[in-house]
């Protein structure tokens, strides 16, 4: 294999309104013609990278979780899985409580089954992101008293202020095994996403193993926010929407159109010279 494409989905890869651009789509099917081989590396579970991927050509293992799981479509099975220890967990708990922020628990359960977990009381912001995880998954958040025992947990992650969000975040940087990542949300203006995971579920450690998995000669990145860092750091060659967090468009190679302008798709479509 010579170029492996992987792209972030929110910001990068995808529109405004969280789709593959019908130009975008073109372009895809472009490259899948070329023998082009490309693939995902998300935040997302794989519920809801599935819900914009289907149909479009991503043929090879996705990455997802934000690198704590690689999954391979093919035999619909994980090559890679990073899952939290018990110590990793109570130190997240405590943290979470601080901050009086209730978690939403991802587990992995039964080596193929994601679960996700809420305290049985909702704040009307935590509802909508409920609600949204559950439009993705096709399947309702349970209550937190319905986890499994010694269930897996491959991600911690929540809703709350931004200061709350940040306090989070700092106790989390204190932890060497663990990583954080936070940002404005759509549930509201004032509120802030957090997700918490090992450290080694990260992009880049993730993309590091599909290249070789793959034999893949270079990888070429894309992405658009900090989460996207150490793949940018691990590529051969990276780029970054004009949309892009700074630090990305700080150490990307290029920088490209922005996201809700087909940016990665016009990029693509002059580099391998695509007749759409």
């Amino acid at each position: 294999m010579s170029d492996l494409l992987v792209f972030d989905l929110d910001g990068t890869l995808l529109s405004a309104n969280s789709t593959i651009s019908d130009y975008t789509a073109r372009v895809l099917r472009g490259l899948t013609d070329l023998g082009v081989a490309y693939t995902v590396a998300t935040g997302r579970s794989l519920h809801g990278a599935q819900s914009v991927l289907k149909d479009h050509g991503f043929t090879q293992p996705h990455i997802v979780k934000n690198g704590v799981l690689i999954w391979d479509p093919e035999s619909d099975a994980y090559s890679r899985q990073c899952l939290l220890t018990q110590d990793e967990i109570a130190h997240i708990l405590l943290a979470f409580t601080s901050a009086d922020v209730s978690p939403f628990v991802h587990t992995f359960e039964n080596g193929s089954y994601h679960g996700v977990y809420h305290s049985a009381r909702l704040k009307d912001y935590e509802q909508k992101l409920a609600a949204y995880i559950e439009s993705e998954r096709g399947e309702a958040v349970r209550p937190l008293n319905e986890i499994p025992p010694h269930a897996p947990i491959a991600n911690f992650s929540g809703l709350g202020s931004q200061r709350a969000i940040e306090t989070i975040i700092e106790q989390i940087a204190l932890e060497p095994h663990l990583l954080a990542y936070g940002g404005p949300a759509f549930e509201g203006r004032d509120l802030y996403w957090l997700d918490v995971h090992h450290c080694e579920g990260n992009k880049g450690a993730a993309v590091k193993e599909l290249k070789q998995q793959l034999g893949a000669d270079r990888v070429i990145c894309f992405g658009d926010s900090d989460n996207d860092v150490t793949m940018f750091e691990c590529a051969d060659e990276s780029y970054a929407p004009d949309n892009a967090k700074p630090e990305l468009l700080e150490i990307a190679t290029g920088i490209i159109g922005h996201h809700d302008n087909d940016g990665i798709a016009h990029y693509l479509s002059q580099r391998y010279g695509l007749r759409l």
